[in-house]
């Protein structure tokens, strides 16, 4: 059964998704949506015999077409992905799923109400390099996981529409949940806004989970370094996954402290064996959008269903809460 599917949304992402979907065996990209003119005019030739239009509704009124991918500014995805599901579409809908958690609750009520499927779109939970570190972490090699952490800074890009928090720390906040399989009961956030008043540049998080876990976040995009990188302390071993290295994506240290035999109660520090095991070279994103295809085809709920954008969305809006309460300036409407 071929899965017919439209992208509304086509500024920064979209074109991308757009181009994934075209080229999956067993996928037809239908239709294109976006209120811009001259963008419907630039990608029109790049996808022939896919119907573009400026209206939404064009693509929920074609009874034929089976869902509606949503790359659209953050601040419409959950009343889009609502309308999508309420239209009895399935539904892709870029991350985070909604800047509130009753927006994204509505989502997932939406999905239920209608029995169509709905897919966040976690990037990274669907990395070959993230499901190398899950594999490692869940297998017991690094022992039990006393906390980790996560870098995501470059320079740029400067956005109006959300922080730093919510930009890029929706990112690192679904594979933190992925990997840890748990939420935190804990939250503190510190940011600073210093290229637009009220808007965060650099955020600091820290969270704490029931399990005794600790993990921090360094979010910023106001920074010399690019740097997309988790870390991940065991009590046996240490493991990194770091996206801008393009050969040893993911690294285990066999580092950590042994008890020492001949002093009661004394520890000695171990520094063993570095090993960084293959990583499989396939594009994220094509397999995220492949995964979702396949959910659509077999009626299968997808790994990052609506409940674990909506999970992300309820630890992003308690860091935005402490966010807002350590403000040294009032908050730009987002």
């Amino acid at each position: 059964m071929s899965v017919r599917i439209g992208v509304a949304g086509l500024g920064y992402w979209g074109p991308n998704l757009a181009r994934n979907f075209a080229a999956i065996p067993g996928c037809e990209l239908t239709w294109l949506c976006d209120a811009s003119e001259e963008v419907r005019a630039h990608l029109a030739p790049r996808f022939p015999g896919t119907r573009v239009t400026p209206d939404l509704g064009d693509l929920l009124s074609d009874p034929e077409l089976d869902a509606v991918v949503l790359a659209t500014p953050v601040p419409t995805h959950a009343a889009l992905a609502t309308r999508v599901l309420e239209a009895g579409k399935h539904c892709f809908v870029e991350k985070p799923l909604a800047q509130s958690v009753a927006d994204a609750e509505m989502a997932v009520a939406a999905a239920e109400a209608a029995g169509r499927l709905l897919m966040v779109g976690h990037l990274l939970e669907y990395h070959p390099a993230v499901a190398t570190l899950k594999e490692i972490a869940t297998s017991g090699e690094l022992g039990d996981i006393h906390y980790l952490y996560s870098n995501r800074l470059n320079l740029g890009k400067l956005r109006a529409d959300e922080n730093a928090l919510w930009s890029l720390g929706a990112h690192d906040i679904s594979v933190m949940l992925h990997l840890l399989d748990e939420e935190p009961t804990e939250v503190e956030a510190r940011g600073e806004s210093y290229m637009r008043n009220g808007i965060e540049d650099v955020v600091f998080c820290y969270l704490r989970f029931p399990s005794g876990r600790a993990a921090h976040l360094h979010l910023s995009w106001l920074d010399p370094h690019k740097e997309r990188r988790f870390t991940v302390v065991g009590s046996k071993r240490m493991a990194t996954f770091d996206d801008m290295d393009m050969e040893r994506k993911v690294t285990v240290y066999d580092k950590g402290f042994d008890e020492d035999v001949s002093s009661y109660g004394e520890y000695i520090t171990r520094s063993g064996d570095i090993h960084s095991p293959r990583i499989p070279s396939r594009e994220p994103l094509r397999l995220e959008c492949e995964h979702f295809v396949e959910s659509v085809r077999n009626g299968t709920p997808p790994r990052s269903d609506g409940h674990t954008g909506l999970r992300v969305v309820r630890v992003l809006e308690a860091l935005q809460n402490s966010l807002d309460a350590s403000s040294r300036s009032p908050r730009a409407a987002l």
